[in-house]
């Protein structure tokens, strides 16, 4: 499970000594920083502690266990935000799940990022081994995406398995190339202690808080770590954090820095110059490799976030692939990924370069950093009931140090770091819209469908009689209990409903799974003599509906009207929705809440529900 975790969760953050020590010594940086003992002892000690505090301390120590039932990520902390009861105001609480919303939404920023420029930084190191090699770094990178995203249908696990054993030997190697650089400088070391980072923070003007903004880039991927945590599991992610990746990348930041001692040229590619020049082509091979699997770390985030969003109704209901029998996490969701591709493609053919767009990445990073700091100590002082000054205390401490890396990222705004910002904005307003008009489409639906009680109560007054045809009709109904419109259609249209009926009620919970034993709710006396059951099923949000498994699940727990799952029509309402003039949303969202709507699956492919036997009756809401 550790080889294979580092093949997901460790790619992105194990592939920034590439990039990172590059950038800050970048002569093309808005805020250049020299090459004296001062500032290489001073950068590399910043990267220690803050590698040490955001994600060892911090995630791994901490955010980690603030697991939802095994599933991880901030989609995970919102909906535990949500399910915190009288200990936090409404208000309050609502703008902790948009704050959570917003973490999200930089995520999937993050997300098109980070394979734009892990493989763009690899394939530059070809130029490394001959300058001519330049004008073919572009088109080698977009062919390398293009594969990437094409093979996702594969699924997290099997790429797991086969990127895991390759992640083992770059780790390895950037742990030897890293001892070699510190063969050059043992004195490099010393940046260890803190005076250093300390020092070169505060005592060397302005320009040691403009490193920040290259010290961050360190971090990147960190929310991988716990995004992914529901394919692996914590402790395997922990061991493999602490025995191989941390050692591997603090070795590789130490030998770079005794390099540029040593060379000070070695800044325009200090990573691959560590490298003997008759091993920079494998080490560029290599490169490649890793940082591809770079991409898959936040690929493997991306398709979870979206898929629990989806689930908590931040999102349409996506058509979602389950790529492994064995795991729930493990998903692919096929519109996200080729959004994911094209927005990547975008990013590599408008920057051009690593070090451009290392101006970019950094803002989404500390964006979403911070948020986590601020849902997950809501969590320890809620949940968990530790207290209140604990918690400021513990969300001050690291808040003080991402807000100063957010703020070193905000002095590159005119230089791409308002891209992140953009895409978080621009996914917010959707993600926020959606949710909103969800609530507003219910709420309107629930009205024109009305009480089921009062509906079979109109049945039994009915004259002449319904006609009750053979067989069994399954009629889906959304969380209340409420007469379907596609039932309501049956009856006004064809004054007929099947012998036997039930209404089935799907209601999406904020915890990940659900219990078999806890799953179904049958309510078959109410309504005995009228032939229909009510059911209410409850799913977890990182689980996916199986409507024929649930019909089999209610005609063997021994209902009052038997059942044949063999002779089961299913009744779906497809709604057309308008937007009109009532209130709760502006006219504006309303027309975006239906454009989202355009991209999500038919309901029949996601409730798995059997084509040949799946009738969709039309209706329309105005909301």
């Amino acid at each position: 499970v550790v080889v294979a975790a580092l093949g997901v969760v460790f790619g992105d953050i194990g592939t920034s000594p590439i990039y990172t020590i590059q950038t800050a010594f970048d002569p093309g940086d808005p805020h250049p920083i020299q090459t004296s003992l001062q500032s290489v002892y001073g950068v590399v000690s910043l990267i220690f502690w803050a590698v040490t505090l955001i994600v060892t301390v911090k995630y791994v120590g901490l955010v980690m266990k603030a697991d939802n039932d095994g599933e991880g990520g901030i989609m995970a902390l919102i909906s535990q935000i949500r399910q915190i009861g009288e200990g936090i105001q409404g208000r309050i609480k609502f703008l902790l799940a948009g704050l959570g919303v917003f973490g999200a939404a930089l995520f999937f920023g993050d997300s098109m990022i980070t394979p734009a420029i892990s493989v763009l930084s690899a394939v530059e190191g070809t130029e490394t081994i001959s300058s001519s090699m330049g004008s073919l770094v572009i088109p080698i990178t977009v062919a390398i995406i293009v594969v990437l995203f094409a093979i996702q249908h594969r699924g997290t696990g099997s790429v797991g398995r086969v990127f895991g054993p390759i992640m083992l030997v770059w780790f390895a190697t950037i742990a030897a190339l890293g001892i070699r650089g510190i063969s050059m400088h043992p004195e490099v070391l010393k940046a260890l202690s803190p005076s250093y980072a300390f020092d070169f923070l505060f005592h060397s003007g302005s320009t040691g808080f403009f490193s920040l903004a290259s010290v961050v880039l360190a971090i990147t991927g960190v929310e991988a770590l716990y995004a992914d945590m529901g394919h692996f599991g914590r402790p395997a992610i922990a061991r493999g954090w602490l025995l191989l990746v941390f050692p591997a990348c603090i070795l590789s930041y130490l030998g770079q820095g005794a390099l540029i001692l040593d060379d000070p040229s070695a800044i325009t590619a200090p990573f691959f110059r560590l490298m003997p020049h008759a091993g920079l082509v494998p080490l560029v091979i290599l490169a490649t490799a890793a940082t591809v699997i770079a991409s898959q770390a936040v690929i493997a985030g991306a398709f979870s976030m979206a898929h629990q969003a989806a689930q908590l109704d931040y999102l349409p209901r996506l058509r979602v692939i389950h790529t492994s029998e064995r795991e729930y996490g493990q998903v692919y969701v096929p519109i996200i990924n080729w959004l994911l591709m094209g927005a990547v493609l975008a990013l590599v053919l408008a920057f051009q370069s690593s070090t451009k767009l290392a101006f970019a990445f950094g803002m989404a990073v500390t964006g979403t950093i911070a948020i986590t700091t601020i849902l997950f100590f809501v969590i320890v002082h809620q949940r968990w009931q530790r207290p209140l000054w604990l918690a400021i205390l513990g969300a001050g401490l690291f808040l003080v140090v991402e807000l100063a890396f957010f703020g070193a990222n905000l002095t590159k705004f005119l230089h791409g770091a308002w891209v992140p910002l953009l895409i978080g904005i621009i996914l917010f307003t959707v993600m926020t819209t959606w949710f909103r008009g969800r609530q507003l489409v219910a709420a309107e639906r629930q009205r024109v469908e009305g009480s089921l009680q009062a509906f079979v109560e109109d049945l039994r007054r009915m004259d002449p009689p319904l006609i009750r045809g053979p067989g069994t009709g399954v009629f889906m109904s959304r969380e209340q209990e409420t007469a379907p419109l596609s039932m309501r259609a049956c009856v006004d249209h064809l004054h007929s409903l099947q012998e036997h009926t039930i209404v089935l009620s799907l209601q999406s919970l904020s915890t990940p799974r659900i219990s078999a034993e806890d799953r179904v709710e049958i309510d078959d006396l109410r309504y005995k003599d009228d032939g229909i059951t009510f059911v209410r099923a409850k799913y977890g949000y990182a689980e996916h509906y199986d409507v024929p498994g649930l019909v089999r699940q209610v005609a063997g727990a021994g209902v009052e009207s038997p059942i044949d799952t063999r002779d089961t029509s299913f009744y779906l309402s497809k709604v057309e929705l308008k937007a009109g003039d009532g209130p709760g949303m502006r006219r504006w969202r309303k027309r975006l809440f239906l454009a989202t709507g355009l991209v999500a699956a038919e309901p029949a492919d996601s409730l798995h529900l059997p084509r040949e036997r799946t009738i969709t009756i039309g209706s329309e809401i105005e909301f």
